[in-house]
């Protein structure tokens, strides 16, 4: 069994001046728990390569045993310098795709024609796509063989507006997640701002927030390995 992972190539805050990129747990801890479940991982990005990682991430308070693991493991850390760019992925070779978060996706996958055609893509063929916090941003072009949103009619969650606005950056990224899938027909909820809440509606997995990242991919890996 092979898991893509796509990963943002986006790594400026907007207009400013900071930096961004994915989210290291949203990242980690997906990683790990199907590494340790024997999966094959393809990670990709629209420009392959190293993907940018927000800076905020990597902080000392935003350390857990995941990003640990990953600091000690060299070889997992060449794997993710050396994403396949996601135009040249084969979408066909993967049972299922999982979208870590960070800000970055809301500017280039979001609106990324190959990452949208992945996503349709992988739909059609029965296949589940899995994304976590503000990752559940770049369902919000893919549409369904009907041409309807894939979102819609859908129960989802992600990246709440209450959680952006405790960030400080609701006025900063280009859109809010939490709007953009409601906007789009979406039947959005929420847990409480940080703790984890994750959502399965047939072949879609959304997390809330970085807390929901390992619940995400422990759901996916279910929902690979048996009905749910």
């Amino acid at each position: 069994m092979n898991i893509l992972m796509v990963l943002t190539s986006h790594d400026a805050l907007g207009d400013t001046g900071k930096k961004t990129g994915f989210w290291l747990e949203e990242f980690t801890a997906p990683f790990y728990v199907f590494k340790d479940a024997g999966v094959e991982i393809t990670l990709a990005s629209p420009q392959g390569g190293q993907p940018p990682l927000d800076p905020k991430s990597d902080e000392p308070n935003s350390q857990t045993d995941s990003t640990r693991r990953f600091k000690a493991d060299p070889a997992s850390q060449a794997l993710l310098a050396s994403t396949r760019k996601l135009a040249d992925v084969a979408r066909g070779d993967f049972a299922a795709v999982f979208y870590p978060g960070g800000h970055g996706p809301l500017w280039d996958l979001a609106e990324d024609a190959s990452s949208i055609a992945l996503i349709e893509a992988m739909l059609r063929a029965g296949k589940p796509v899995a994304a976590v916090c503000h990752a559940p941003g770049v369902l919000r072009h893919a549409k369904s063989p009907s041409g309807a949103p894939v979102v819609k009619g859908k129960a989802v969650t992600g990246f709440a507006n209450t959680e952006e606005e405790a960030a400080g950056l609701t006025q900063i990224v280009p859109f809010l997640v939490e709007d953009s899938l409601k906007q789009h027909g979406g039947s959005y909820s929420k847990g409480p701002d940080w703790a984890p809440h994750v959502v399965i509606d047939g072949l879609l997995i959304t997390g809330q927030n970085p807390a929901s990242s390992e619940p995400a991919a422990r759901t996916l890996l279910a929902k690979l390995n048996g009905p749910i």
